[in-house]
């Protein structure tokens, strides 16, 4: 069975304070709705957990990185020093390794951190240049002094009225219509 695309990409909720956002988001996530976001103007304490956000994909790319980083790094300067061009400076022996650990942890430490920059847009799906969230009524204002909620359609408790209605018991300055 095919699933057809949603007309509307879901149905959004503006609030004036933090705390009401976090509220709602609770109150969402305990009748159900799972497919859901927030937007917000600054990092609200607790809306990741209201939310109940959990990814830790990008810590693991970070690991995998910088562990990728350490060996390459490790093994490049015994590949030099021992295979390719021995050098025999001051009777110390060719695979001398504290003199390799100043490289190694720098190459940990550059690989790591492109694992992290490139593991988040990536997995945060950027760059983005369009998001249908962008159509929502007075969304402008999400980068201002605004909270929004917004349920998406693809949502499986998702339904039009119904949805309206919940969000409407919240107590929002205004629920509108998300077009896709």
């Amino acid at each position: 069975m095919r699933r057809t695309k949603p007309s509307i990409f879901g149905l959004v909720a503006e609030f004036r304070e933090p705390e009401e956002i976090v509220e709602a988001a609770k109150h969402a996530r305990e009748a159900g709705y799972r497919q859901m976001d927030a937007y917000t103007p600054f990092p609200v304490h607790g809306l990741s957990e209201a939310l109940d956000f959990e990814d830790n994909r990008v810590p693991w790319i970070i690991f995998l990185s910088g562990l990728s980083g350490a060996i390459l790094g490790y093994l490049m300067q015994v590949f030099i020093s021992v295979v390719d061009f021995p050098l025999n400076v001051g009777g110390r022996p060719y695979h001398s390794w504290p003199a390799f650990v100043p490289v190694t942890f720098e190459c940990t430490i550059l690989l790591a951190s492109f694992g992290a920059t490139i593991g988040m847009l990536a997995l945060n799906g950027l760059p983005r240049p369009y998001h249908p969230i962008f159509n929502a009524p007075r969304f402008e204002l999400a980068s201002q002094d605004r909270f929004f909620l917004c349920i998406e359609a693809t949502d499986p408790k998702f339904d039009r009225e119904r949805t309206e209605q919940f969000l409407e018991g919240l107590h929002p300055v205004s629920v509108s219509e998300v077009e896709n």
